[in-house]
C-alpha cells in the first residue's frame, strides 16, 4: 500500500490573478480549470514536469480572506526545487519575483527565500547532488 500527498490547498483572492502569477513568475502549468458553478472553480497548477504534489488554487471566501498569505505564518511555507538555481533565479527575478535575500550556499544546496504574490515565503532550492 502506498500513499502520496496529491494536492495542497493554496488560498487566493482571485483565480485568474493567481494563475497568471504562477504561470508567468514560476513557470507553473495549468493542469485543470473547471467551473463548479456559483463562482467556484477547480484549478490545479504545478511546475512543468512535476511528479509531486500540486496546488489546488482555491478562492478564499470572506471568512478565509484573513489567511491569504499566511500559509506558515512568517516561516517558509513552500520549497521549490530546481536543477539549475542560477537560471531559475534569473528568470524569476526578471519576472518581478521579490527575493528577500541574495542566494546563499548551505550544506544542503543553493537557496534563496522569495515571496509570492500574497506574501507567502518560499525557498528556491537547488539541492546538492
Amino acid at each position: 500500500m502506498t500513499a502520496t500527498i496529491a494536492l495542497i490547498t493554496y488560498l487566493v483572492r482571485d483565480y485568474d490573478e493567481a494563475i497568471a502569477w504562477f504561470r508567468d513568475a514560476l513557470g507553473f502549468a495549468l493542469l485543470q480549470d473547471e467551473d463548479q458553478g456559483g463562482g467556484k472553480r477547480w484549478v490545479v497548477m504545478a511546475p512543468e514536469g512535476n511528479t509531486g504534489a500540486r496546488f489546488l488554487i482555491a478562492k478564499a471566501n470572506e471568512d478565509q480572506e484573513p489567511f491569504i498569505g499566511k500559509a506558515a505564518g512568517t516561516r517558509v511555507a513552500f520549497f521549490l526545487h530546481t536543477s539549475d538555481f542560477t537560471s531559475m533565479h534569473a528568470k524569476m527575478t526578471s519576472a518581478g519575483v521579490r527575493f528577500l535575500e541574495t542566494p546563499r550556499h548551505e550544506i544542503y544546496g543553493t537557496v534563496a527565500v522569495f515571496e509570492d504574490l500574497y506574501g507567502n515565503r518560499w525557498d528556491l532550492l537547488e539541492p546538492k547532488a
